[in-house]
């Protein structure tokens, strides 16, 4: 069997576990942030204009915005991006978003959502192993 005819079907199957990752990763952030939302104080906290700890001004909410951004771009872009680059974002950003879902537990106390971190923290690390066997 010709090798070079099976490497794009791999490269192929990496491409879609990390884009499906990426859409996982988002869909429990959302899903996170919606059940928070029924948290007692949580609509009291956003009427007063706090955003967890947080002040809500234009630059919180510009940094919330990236912080999502970049995993719904990466959808894309772990699809699109050729493998060399590809590789060396996905393992890039799935290290920074590990260290970001690791920051959002740090005092947490709710059950719900330190299970959402955690599995978002595991995807993570799944976006970074799938990537280093990109080649």
């Amino acid at each position: 069997m010709d090798t070079n005819m099976k490497t794009p079907g791999i490269l192929e199957d990496v491409r879609i576990k990390l884009s499906a990752l990426w859409v996982s990763m988002m869909l429990l952030y959302i899903y996170a942030d919606i059940l928070s939302l029924f948290r007692p104080g949580q609509v009291e906290e956003m009427i007063d204009g706090r955003m967890g700890p947080f002040p809500v001004t234009q630059g919180s909410l510009l940094t919330a915005s990236i912080l999502m951004i970049i995993p719904a771009v990466m959808v894309f872009l772990s699809l699109a991006l050729k493998p060399k680059a590809g590789r060396w974002a996905n393992i890039t950003l799935g290290a920074l978003y590990t260290l970001v879902n690791i920051s959002n537990l740090i005092g947490e106390t709710w059950i719900y959502y330190l299970s959402f971190g955690v599995v978002e923290i595991v995807l993570a690390l799944l976006i970074i192993w799938h990537a280093r066997k990109w080649v």
